[in-house]
């Protein structure tokens, strides 16, 4: 199989891997415990912070430890609203689940939700967070960077317009982590999501950024681990993954966006060759340097991909029972059915080689054709 779903998850490190080894076996230790091995452990979950931290451009201290990007995007929503008890929140219709959902619940329990238009790119348009704004607004959360077609959003100028309204302003940024430099005083962010497995951690390790003296209501109650602000033992094995991980991002982040780019550019330039009428989903510069979402004319992607079975990518459509839905991104961009339905997003990772890309191609272009002649 070839392997080009990166944005859906990453295999772990080897590296990641061998440091967190020992805490899955003999350094088993409560960070809690004031005994040797307690606090061999807890000096692990200090370390592995300061290197969130490093990554972030932060204090250590503003650094909480989650199950991944879902429960800090749930801790922003959910915690900021339950502190003021009402008010407005804005967001966007390109969210992830994992945002939109939580608004939703919230828009349920009497607080209003504006989810702002996106442009055919998947552009928000900060002036439209602008005009959004009201007296009562208490939150604004954009991501980073679109899972589905790598779209970076305009999250300084956001945070710019924020910080003048005084209002608190997340970003999930899930998907930019290893791929673009992420700064949370350059993005201007009080809030900020990372999820481990999106960057060569394990699955259900994640981290939320807070920005100091900024305040909200638990998401759990318990004892008083992560500051007070997360309870519950921590998971040091997949805390040490993931500050290793972010150590290695850091390490290589001067050159992992070039060799991400060239990878992903050289599968659209053999795509684009290959496939007449091939449409770009997304903005050709402002996306992930890794992300390549594109739609095959007159082609049902699970159609496409059906029969590849070697090569794993994402749909922008899904298939069930002879019906189909459209990618709630894509409808948000506009896209007509008829191309949303034969979207496919590719997306390579640092273990992707430019044999595997070009093997890819060479395939898909082979199936195209045996689609379109039949």
């Amino acid at each position: 199989m070839i392997y080009l779903d990166y944005n859906a998850t990453t295999p772990v490190a080897p590296e990641v891997f061998r440091a967190m080894e020992p805490f899955l076996t003999a350094e088993f230790g409560n960070p809690s415990c004031d005994y040797p091995l307690g606090l061999r452990t807890r000096e692990a979950v200090r370390r592995a912070r300061e290197e969130v931290a490093a990554l972030l451009g932060c204090a250590p201290d503003a650094i909480v430890f989650t199950s991944g990007a879902t429960e800090a995007n749930n801790t922003v929503l959910k915690g900021v609203a339950h502190s003021h008890g009402r008010g407005h929140i804005i967001t966007a219709a390109t969210e992830h689940p994992a945002v939109l959902a939580p608004c939703r619940f919230l828009k349920s329990q009497g607080f209003d939700v504006t989810i702002l238009p996106v442009d055919g790119t998947g552009l928000v348009d900060p002036g439209e967070v602008r005009r959004a704004l009201r007296p009562d607004t208490i939150l604004i959360s954009v991501m980073h960077a679109n899972n589905e077609t790598g779209t970076i959003q305009p999250i300084r100028e956001i945070g710019a317009l924020a910080r003048e309204a005084g209002v608190l302003f997340h970003t999930d940024a899930a998907q930019s982590i290893c791929k673009v430099p992420v700064d949370v005083d350059v993005l201007r962010v009080d809030f900020l999501t990372v999820a481990g497995h999106k960057f060569y951690a394990p699955k259900g390790i994640g981290a939320l950024y807070v920005r100091p003296g900024v305040g909200f209501t638990p998401l759990l109650h318990g004892a008083s681990q992560e500051g007070g602000r997360r309870a519950g033992t921590e998971n040091v094995p997949y805390i040490v993954a993931l500050g290793e991980a972010c150590r290695l991002a850091r390490e290589r982040l001067p050159v992992a966006p070039a060799h991400l780019r060239g990878l992903r550019d050289r599968l659209h330039e053999l795509l684009r060759n290959g496939v007449p009428g091939l449409i770009l989903n997304g903005p050709e510069v402002e996306r992930l340097p890794n992300t390549l979402n594109v739609s095959f004319p007159r082609l049902a992607g699970c159609d496409l991909m059906g029969g590849l079975p070697q090569v794993a990518a994402s749909l922008g459509s899904a298939c069930h029972a002879g019906q189909v839905a459209i990618s709630p991104v894509l409808a948000a961009m506009g896209l007509p059915a008829s191309v949303a339905l034969g979207a496919v997003r590719f997306s390579v990772g640092l273990p992707t080689t430019l044999a595997e890309v070009e093997e890819a191609a060479a395939m898909l272009l082979q199936r195209v054709l045996r689609l379109t002649q039949s």
